[in-house]
């Protein structure tokens, strides 16, 4: 009988000395689990940065805070505006009716539809409007100053936007125009704002501007 109590007791004493080894085991093979986790989550490739062009980029397409006023649709949208030449396509943008009708007493509608590869600085009807109306009036019924004003805002070349960052251009009227910038804001002879540059035509590229060039001769 005491030989049995012997042997109960030396088997607890067993038991109670292998317990903790195996529990100690199994964290280790815990801890070991989330090292690996950790290791494979760090080696996981990381998300690509978005692609977005960075500030100070020239834009490939219309640019500008007017440009929200474009039609989505019709002769007047980008893609109107685009199938049809310069002066035709002003004519569908509401916001250059003045400039349009500027052009037609000008005389000027064959010549800006006939040319090729040509820049217009189009100003907007509120543009014109910052002009008193007595002065426009006299301005419009003067066939060959309103020729000279109008001339002056069409240079012989395309201007792609990284060419209006700075640069120095002659213009159809025989004088030239300043321009400077980046990104997505231009000015035209340091006063006269690109509201929605780059606007394609189909023998011109159109930047819209927010005052009325005046020739400097």
């Amino acid at each position: 009988m005491t030989a049995f109590r012997y042997r109960r007791a030396a088997l607890a004493l067993t038991a109670a000395a292998v317990l903790p080894l195996t529990l100690t085991a199994c964290g280790g093979d815990d801890s070991s689990s989330d090292a690996a986790a950790d290791k494979s989550s760090s080696s996981a490739p990381a998300e690509e940065k978005s692609s977005a062009p960075a500030e100070g980029t020239p834009a490939d397409g219309p640019f500008g805070p007017a440009c929200a006023t474009v039609p989505k649709d019709g002769a007047g949208s980008f893609d109107g505006m685009a199938q049809d030449p310069v002066a035709t396509a002003a004519s569908n943008n509401p916001a250059l009716s003045t400039l349009v009708t500027a052009v037609k007493k000008a005389g000027l509608v064959d010549t800006l539809n006939n040319a090729q590869n040509i820049t217009v600085f189009a100003p907007t009807n509120d543009a014109f409007a910052k002009i008193p109306k007595a002065d426009l009036d006299k301005v419009l019924a003067d066939k060959e100053m309103l020729t000279n004003i109008l001339t002056y805002h069409v240079v012989g070349e395309k201007l792609s936007p990284a060419q209006l960052e700075s640069g120095t251009y002659d213009t159809l009227q025989k004088s030239s125009l300043t321009t400077k910038g980046s990104g997505e804001n231009y000015t035209v002879n340091d006063a006269s704002k690109v509201v929605c540059g780059n606007v394609p035509t189909a023998n011109a590229t159109v930047h819209i501007v927010d005052t009325v060039l005046m020739p400097k001769s």
